[in-house]
């Protein structure tokens, strides 16, 4: 299995391919060979900052040569008119690493700031907001981080960190006890050390996962917040707690106060606006 860095080189490596193709002939028949200069990374709009250290990656990528002086760290609030950091040294490798690096901390900025922006309206709570793995494809690592950048935690990573029993697969096993006790057994057979969550849509199948155990976390899928309440009651602390579906930042603050330790919302990676930014000389 590939690490994240290796994912990483993987996303850069497709993204210059199909950026770069030949040859940027522009830059190529605009610029000589040894012209050096420097640009700076502009903030456009007020938000919060991720993909900083994505962006020395992708500079180095270009060109090892390029130096790079950062102002502003990942995480932080930005406004407009902030410069994040400059970079300087050939100006044919800051013009063909511009559009990479800039789609690539757009999207992660923009993230960032949703994430945040969710997570604000739990002040007070001890609820934390969960990403999902509704993601861009190829990006989700990033996507992630950036979750975490804007001050959220990252659910699971993919198919391979944990055991997510849902509906279809409660379906198909034939009972939610089957599954359970099936993702149990696996887990034991294989030597996999892996966290089991379980989906319930009622609060009889919570009982159900109460009389039979074996799990470390229950998500409530499509529950109102009333719902929520009397299902963080019937779990009483037994195991983690999980709200998911039709969650929107206007009701978000009820899902929290309803109890749960968690609030998985797929609108922060999938439904986000980039960051607006430029990369300019100077």
């Amino acid at each position: 299995m590939k690490t994240k860095d290796e994912l990483i080189d993987d996303l850069l490596d497709l993204s210059f391919a199909e950026d770069l193709g030949d040859g940027d002939h522009t830059t190529l028949s605009t610029i000589p060979a040894e012209a050096q200069g420097r640009s700076r990374l502009i903030i456009k709009e007020d938000g919060v900052l991720s993909g900083v250290e994505i962006a020395g990656k992708v500079l180095k990528k270009v060109d090892p040569s390029i130096k790079m002086e950062v102002f502003i760290k990942d995480g932080s609030d930005v406004k407009k008119g902030d410069v994040a950091f400059t970079a300087e040294g050939s100006v044919r490798s800051l013009l063909i690493a511009e559009r990479t690096m800039l789609n690539i901390m757009q999207r992660m900025s923009g993230v960032a700031t949703m994430t945040r922006r969710y997570q604000d309206e739990l002040k007070g709570l001890h609820t934390r907001v969960l990403d999902t793995r509704k993601t861009t494809p190829g990006m989700r690592m990033l996507e992630k981080e950036a979750v975490k950048t804007g001050g959220g935690t990252n659910h699971r990573i993919g198919l391979f960190d944990m055991i997510l029993i849902k509906d279809n697969h409660i379906d198909f096993a034939g009972g939610i006890e089957k599954a359970i006790q099936r993702a149990n057994d696996y887990c034991r057979e294989n030597g996999k050390d892996l966290k089991i969550e379980v989906e319930v849509r009622s609060l009889d199948d919570i009982r159900r996962v109460l009389e039979h155990g074996g799990v470390d976390r229950i998500m409530f899928d499509n529950f109102s917040p009333e719902l929520t309440r009397e299902a963080v009651k019937l779990v009483n602390g037994r195991f983690e707690t999980e709200s998911s579906g039709g969650i929107t930042l206007e009701n978000l603050r009820q899902y929290g106060e309803a109890g749960v330790d968690f609030i998985s919302v797929g609108a922060i990676t999938h439904s986000v606006k980039g960051l607006d930014m430029s990369f300019k000389a100077f």
